[in-house]
């Protein structure tokens, strides 16, 4: 049609991971979810963050073998600084994934109302559709725990893309 044309909409999806002190398992979250989105060409499309519960690692970059694990993995993530989650983070995040049911309990003890618990979901919910599975939290463990839980949330990442595809 002569004399028409059409706007591209542009999609933003604020996505935000959570687990205990935010210097493991949700910073690698992060790191993986905004890695593939770079690498698709489609960093312009979401906004993700990653935060935590715990008090004693606000400040604090990730834990020295998350970076490595990402690091081998081509990612890095040192740059980081954990954050603890705030009561506005529901109104600034379209999408809020949980790393165990601690964490899922923790953000229901904050939530204002329902609304704010439908954004809340289990990340391995998305590669085990209503299981509530943990990552788990390999801050007691060593290199090989946190390559565990790295393939975990880089299947779940990997979902979590498909949507967007």
């Amino acid at each position: 049609m002569k004399g028409c044309f059409f706007l591209k909409t542009i999609f933003l999806m604020k996505i935000l991971f959570v687990c205990l002190g935010n210097i493991c398992r949700s910073p690698m979250a992060e790191g993986l979810f905004r890695d593939k989105f770079t690498k698709a060409g489609m960093a312009h499309k979401i906004q993700t963050d990653s935060v935590g519960f715990e008090p004693f690692h606000r400040g604090d970059h990730p834990d020295p073998r998350a970076i490595e694990t990402c690091r081998w993995h081509g990612i890095d993530i040192s740059k980081h600084v954990a954050r603890l989650f705030e009561v506005n983070d529901f109104d600034d995040f379209d999408r809020i994934f949980v790393m165990d049911r601690g964490n899922y309990q923790s953000i229901s003890h904050v939530a204002r109302n329902e609304h704010d618990m439908a954004k809340v979901d289990f990340v391995l919910n998305l590669t085990n559709p209503g299981q509530d599975k943990a990552v788990p939290d390999p801050w007691y463990g060593n290199a090989k725990d946190f390559e565990f839980s790295y393939g975990l949330l880089d299947e779940a990442t990997d979902k979590l893309m498909e949507e967007f595809s």
